[in-house]
């Protein structure tokens, strides 16, 4: 019996590795891939433009859910993470291991970054420029079209950054928080709204079903 548990307790620690894996490896290819191209569209002077930098992050989110979705469900975002929790579809023991792999991707991606495009990191940090007023088959391709067409809404006031971690990342290399706080608190609060929305409009339907 002691056996059988001491096994079960190393296989849980390998899987959870595995997930945190996934979670660090999604979130740095997604901060990588989005940042550059901001950083490029800045340093050709305009000439990627804001569509490009949405093709690129749309597509990069895509490949990441399509890829790692299965093992991390896709938690690139610690928005996602904690809304998650908040309607109990996650474990809330969980959420800080989440998130510090969340943070730590996305660091690790600026600070790459820094090396590879310096001086030109200022183009990769998101701030306001107007004022301060489980994974399905086709939900890489869904959520890749949901952030393209957001990008595109609010690119040119927001920097079209809906994930805290892209921000962070970027400000702590380029030493630049303007507004920070927008971009640590609005993300959560849309992830809480759309949690809400999804409760009032999902779980009375699933109920449904099984009367």
């Amino acid at each position: 019996m002691y056996g059988e548990e001491g096994g079960g307790e190393r296989c849980e620690c390998m899987e959870r590795r595995e997930v945190v894996a996934a979670v660090f490896v999604g979130t740095f290819m997604l901060m990588f891939a989005g940042i550059a191209a901001a950083i490029m569209n800045e340093k050709t002077n305009g000439l990627e433009s804001l569509l490009g930098c949405v093709v690129v992050t749309g597509l990069a989110v895509t490949v990441i859910i399509l890829s790692t979705g299965h093992i991390s469900s896709a938690h690139l975002n610690p928005a996602v993470t904690i809304s998650f929790a908040a309607i109990k579809h996650f474990p809330w023991k969980k959420v800080p291991m989440y998130i510090g792999a969340q943070i730590l991707a996305s660091m690790c991606a600026a600070f790459a970054l820094k090396e590879v495009y310096h001086p030109f990191m200022g183009g990769g940090v998101t701030v306001p420029s107007g004022g301060y007023s489980q994974v399905g088959q086709f939900a890489g391709m869904a959520l890749g079209a949901t952030v393209t067409f957001n990008i595109l809404i609010t690119g040119p006031v927001s920097g079209g950054s809906m994930n805290s971690v892209r921000t962070l990342g970027p400000a702590i290399a380029a030493n630049n928080y303007k507004a920070i706080w927008i971009y640590l608190t609005a993300p959560i609060l849309g992830a809480f709204g759309g949690a809400g929305a999804y409760c009032v409009i999902k779980l009375p339907d699933d109920e449904n079903s099984e009367l």
